[in-house]
């Protein structure tokens, strides 16, 4: 018998992988048949809200919840553990005590009734303001690095150009709250309904507070209204919810209203930077020299990837965190990278600028200081190509068409994606239809038809032969979804189990049918040896026996199947208005490889919902504080402005995948396309207006300010 190899199948003879497959949940999603956690409401389910500080910085002062107690409907008054007269809190929306009730209406009357008194302290909300930090204390020295000659690197170039740029925090925007449904079946049992990206990793943070097995807590979340990194915790809300649950007998449903969602579920930290680059006459960078500063909230932390893909050899970085009152940071969709590009390549695009060069040429010549110079100069000519770069470019504010103002912008990103933690069940029954279980979960990245193309694939079937269970802690454990990681995690276990249980199918068919297990192969729900059918997918399946087969797979592996590390380009063609200081996208051009592409729409989707998100956070995402009060005012869908439709532009998605990267194997991609969107859209604005608007979002407001001011 000839050795088997656990291996994709050669890119030209995939049946289902490769191909636009729709998502195997679409039609349950978009006929509001889908259950997520908000949706989990049965009878005799109490409704919490939540009493939180209206303060950025306050210590309690007093705290006395026993009027609340006994307004009509309230079942429970719980305060959260620490939160007595003493205590400083350092964010608006910090919660304190949570009011469970009949009705919605009722828990909130209850949290009124709470007589509570703040000693108000002195707060720091913007995020800007580095002397300001400085002054009061709450700078935070966290690295100054140098490398190489950076003396005489500056001395020694033909240009020289210094910038302020930044990107400030955004808050995350999930269309479904964080939050959770939680009932006790048993005395020591706890039922969970969780919108969380991390099914397998919650159950311990909620025993080990309320004292019970992790083994006797089941989370289950079959679909999630979006995470982007913020959702990988249990939260003190969500045990609070499961201990009101415990004290009450009752179900019990706690989801953060849109105001404290936007307040406290995890912000994006910013970063703004003085930067200084040199480089020699043919855009050749010889020097870097930067220090940025941003904040993560009150821990006073920062971005790190400075300067980003394109790294000097000569370089200085000094990095000052700024502890503020704006709310915890958690990772938001490709952590720190969106910030670290922004204020990296809008600095190569000035650089280009003052060179009086294409920037494009300017990328292309530094490309050997990348980790992947032939990738990148791949997808810059298709991306050029796209966009018709060599035919549009014109010197910055050289371009006027229609009473508006055009220009063109790029940028280039990395990302790891690697695959993440994953074990899975498969199982084979006699009917010849299969069946996987897995602890993962989908964020409407696909996830469950990933796993049944893998399978469908494997064993020759169709789709409509696979059942695909995933989103409970009880099913073998998975990784949380994020890092671009997921992908990876499930289609490598699952393959390698399919093929696993394939070949004990294959050594029983070959035993009754005398031939040789390493001819066969299953295609088309048949069992094939060559060119002759040896016998049908059902018929081979009923030689496992009654009970079925089972297999289980685990990964990641170092078989060939996942890898990391992946690359991109984005161009931006932008109008600006020179009156209203409106910026329209005309057409964004996003070109990214991502290994082995097992469901190619999917794959486009995603990088259409993070070409999207990219123009939120560049041209009006943006979180306002009252520098008086510190507290966040525009904490809702009215004011927090997102896209709309009519915002968007042409949107144009290249999947770059030559045969190198097919043979790759599967790298993650929902992180990626979301990283350099912003440069590249602050680049072509500055394209059209002549000057550089040095901070996003770019609002109206914004670019006239930079207009007039240069």
């Amino acid at each position: 018998m000839a050795e088997r190899t656990i291996s994709w199948e050669p890119r030209n003879e995939n049946e289902i992988i490769g191909t636009d497959v729709e998502r195997v949940d679409g039609l349950e999603k978009a006929s509001g048949h889908a259950k997520y956690s908000t949706d989990v409401n049965p009878k005799g389910t109490l409704h919490v809200r939540l009493l939180t500080c209206p303060h950025a910085h306050a210590r309690i002062a007093s705290l006395d919840v026993e009027t609340a107690k006994k307004v009509d409907g309230v079942k429970s008054v719980h305060v959260f553990p620490g939160r007595e007269p003493g205590l400083e809190i350092h964010f608006q929306g910090h919660p304190i005590v949570a009011v469970a009730a009949e009705t919605i209406g009722q828990a909130a009357e209850g949290v009124s009734a709470i007589e509570i008194e703040y000693e108000v302290l002195e707060h720091l909300v913007d995020e800007f303001d580095l002397a300001g930090a400085v002054k009061t204390g709450r700078a935070k020295p966290l690295r100054i690095t140098e490398e190489g000659s950076i003396g005489q690197a500056f001395a020694e170039a033909d240009a020289v150009v210094s910038g302020f740029y930044g990107i400030p925090s955004i808050t995350h925007m999930c269309l479904e709250p964080h939050g959770s449904h939680c009932q006790w079946p048993g005395d020591s049992e706890l039922l969970v309904h969780l919108s969380t990206q991390n099914v397998s990793g919650t159950p311990g943070q909620f025993a080990q507070p309320l004292g019970v097995d992790a083994a006797n807590v089941t989370v289950n979340c079959e679909y999630i209204g979006g995470g982007f990194g913020s959702k990988f915790s249990a939260d003190e809300w969500g045990v609070a919810c499961a201990a009101i649950s415990k004290e009450t007998g009752r179900p019990v449903r706690l989801h953060l209203d849109r105001a404290t969602e936007l307040q406290i579920a995890g912000g994006r930290p910013s970063g703004f930077a003085n930067v200084t680059i040199a480089a020699d006459e043919n855009g050749k960078i010889t020097a870097w020299d930067s220090h940025h500063w941003g904040t993560s909230g009150p821990d006073g932390g920062t971005i790190s990837q400075v300067p980003y893909v394109i790294v000097a050899p000569n370089r200085r970085v000094q990095v000052t965190g700024i502890v503020t009152n704006t709310g915890p940071a958690r990772a938001w969709r490709a952590p720190n990278h969106p910030q670290a590009c922004a204020l990296t390549d809008t600095a190569i695009d000035d650089l280009a600028a003052e060179l009086e060069m294409d920037p494009l040429d300017v990328f292309k010549a530094n490309l050997d200081l990348t980790w992947n110079p032939e990738i990148y100069a791949g997808e810059i000519d298709v991306g050029a190509e796209l966009m018709d770069w060599k035919n549009l470019w014109q010197p910055r504010g050289k371009w006027e068409e229609g009473g508006e103002l055009h220009g063109l912008g790029m940028a280039i990103h990395t990302w790891g994606g690697r695959a993440g933690p994953g074990n899975c069940t498969v199982r084979v029954n006699r009917d010849g239809t299969v069946e996987t279980f897995a602890g993962t979960q989908d964020l409407g990245t696909g996830t469950k038809t990933v796993i049944a193309m893998t399978l469908a694939e494997t064993f020759g079937v169709p789709l409509s032969k696979v059942k695909v269970n995933i989103g409970s802690s009880k099913y073998p454990a998975c990784g949380g979804s994020g890092g671009s990681t997921t992908v990876g995690g499930v289609s490598g276990p699952h393959r390698r189990a399919a093929l696993n249980a394939l070949w004990q199918i294959f050594d029983l068919v070959a035993e009754k049918h005398n031939v040789e297990a390493d001819s066969l192969k299953a295609v088309g729900g048949k069992i094939v040896s060559g060119d002759e059918t040896v016998c049908t997918w059902d018929e081979a399946a009923r030689l496992v026996g009654p009970m079925g087969l089972e297999i289980q797979g685990k990964g990641p592996e170092d078989d060939g199947l996942t890898d990391q590390q992946v690359g991109g380009v984005q161009m931006v063609h932008a109008a600006v208005d020179p009156e209203t200081g409106v910026v329209r996208i005309v057409k964004y051009v996003a070109v990214q490889d991502m290994g082995l592409i097992i469901n190619p729409v999917g794959a486009r989707s995603q990088i259409l919902g993070s070409m999207i998100m990219c123009i939120a956070y560049a041209l009006s995402e943006e979180r306002i504080y009252d520098e008086v009060t510190g507290r966040f005012i525009n904490s809702n869908l009215k004011d927090y402005k997102l896209p709309r439709i009519g915002d968007i532009g042409e949107l144009v998605v290249e999947l770059y995948q030559p045969d190198s990267e097919y043979q790759r194997g599967v790298v993650g991609l929902g992180e990626p396309p979301v990283i350099s969107g912003g440069a590249a859209i602050s680049n072509a604005v500055a394209n059209a207006l002549g000057v550089r608007v040095p901070v996003l979002p770019l609002t109206p407001k914004h670019v006239l300010d930079a207009a007039r001011n240069a």
